[in-house]
């Protein structure tokens, strides 16, 4: 993230940073940033809010990169920044990092496009955590290199990894202590933010139980009539389509959530592609705490454990993806067959990938679909997939197969 987070300041005058809340988005941005405003800070928030009005150059005096946190209070200072990036010489001037609840965009008259670039900043890969070793890159199998690489994660670790999150604050903490990150996580978003968002009062029992219908449909296509039949429990209660889509619309604004869009490539047959998107919360942890589930439920429950298994690889996979300007995408058609993850890089290499917990039966299955995924692909209308990979919670080793085919256990991947 570091190296990124560079990137996008030598190419731009500001950088937003966006993300969850409590994703560490200030703390990365504070170890860049040679002057820090923080405009909410209690002492001072007063003050600050006049001077944004009457004189917000003042505020954006210091040295450059100058961090604005808490921008979003004060939504004028994106013109006034837009408006100094013009006209002093330099990229990199301003870091803006903010919570959860967006800016209110009638106060800004300027898109910043040209002045501005974006970063979203995500929870913590298991390879920023340090549980992963890092032996395996992303890119040495875009490349089709070699691997090997040991795997030190068991299915307990896994389930508990679920549990943590990859907040920050939880790292290095006692398994109760980091589970307890989530859960306040949790209900932060379902008490207060789902309706700061945008100002609209939204009930905490709703919000609770929709985000527990989506936790209970990780990794699907599931339209908005399943979601209302899953979480309808009376009558006087019966939450129409349209009030649960506005929920789940605030929930993607606070980056609660963050679907997988349908991949769509070009086929040899005239297969129908599935468009709809894939149902993902940004972190499995989120899931976990909607559920009241325990790394000691997901052990007992091996198949609930898949599903939020596959929401942390979801996870790992767009930071590592996003490293090097690519995408996560999804995709399914109209006979069934499903890939549960494409990476896609703006140069047009792609590669496939499945995700299981593990075990010979899952391996199998999965390389049967990664097998049949490559041969409906019309690879004389585009390339061939970079690599094939089923990525694994348990095993001993990464390796590439015979077939070509690598068997990566997560916590042995990096970027």
């Amino acid at each position: 993230m570091d190296s990124l987070l560079d990137l996008e300041l030598e190419c731009s005058g500001a950088l937003l940073i966006e993300g969850p809340k409590w994703c560490g988005k200030t703390t990365t941005a504070e170890q860049k940033a040679k002057s820090i405003l923080y405009m909410d800070d209690p002492s001072t928030i007063d003050q600050n809010l006049q001077l944004a009005t009457i004189n917000p150059k003042l505020l954006l005096n210091g040295e450059k990169p100058r961090l604005i946190d808490e921008w979003q209070i004060a939504p004028q200072l994106w013109d006034t920044i837009r408006f100094m990036v013009d006209h002093h010489k330099g990229d990199g001037q301003y870091i803006l990092t903010e919570s959860a609840v967006p800016a209110d965009q009638s106060k800004i008259r300027h898109s910043g496009a040209g002045r501005f670039s974006w970063l979203t900043m995500r929870t913590m890969s298991l390879w920023e955590s340090g549980e992963s070793s890092g032996e395996v890159s992303l890119k040495d199998l875009l490349d089709n290199k070699a691997i090997e690489g040991t795997n030190r994660l068991g299915i307990e670790d896994i389930a508990h990894l679920i549990c943590r999150g990859g907040w920050p604050g939880a790292i290095g903490k006692k398994p109760d202590l980091s589970y307890r990150i989530s859960q306040n996580y949790f209900k932060a978003v379902i008490n207060s933010d789902i309706s700061r968002v945008d100002g609209v009062n939204r009930s905490a029992d709703r919000a609770k139980r929709i985000m527990r219908s989506l936790a209970r449909f990780q990794g699907s296509q599931t339209p908005i009539t399943a979601i209302r039949k899953d979480i309808i429990s009376n009558e006087t209660d019966a939450m129409d389509e349209g009030t649960i889509y506005s929920y789940i619309e605030a929930l993607k604004k606070i980056f609660v959530i963050e679907d997988a869009r349908a991949w769509n490539p070009n086929l040899r047959s005239k297969t129908a592609i599935r468009t709809s998107d894939t149902r993902y919360f940004v972190d499995p942890s989120i899931a976990t705490s909607a559920l009241g589930a325990t790394a000691k439920d997901l052990i007992n429950d091996l198949e609930t454990m898949g599903l939020f298994f596959e929401t942390l690889c979801i996870r790992d996979l767009r930071v590592y993806s996003q490293a090097m300007g690519g995408e996560v995408f999804h995709y399914r058609d109209s006979n069934g067959l499903e890939c549960d993850a494409v990476i896609h890089l703006p140069n047009g290499n792609y590669g496939l990938v499945e995700i299981k917990l593990g075990g010979d039966k899952l391996i199998q299955e999965g390389i049967k679909t990664l097998t049949m995924m490559e041969k409906i692909i019309d690879t004389t209308r585009m390339k061939s997939p970079a690599f094939k990979m089923i990525l694994t919670a348990v095993g001993d080793y990464a390796y590439r197969r015979a077939d070509g085919i690598y068997i990566v256990p997560i916590g042995t991947l990096k970027d």
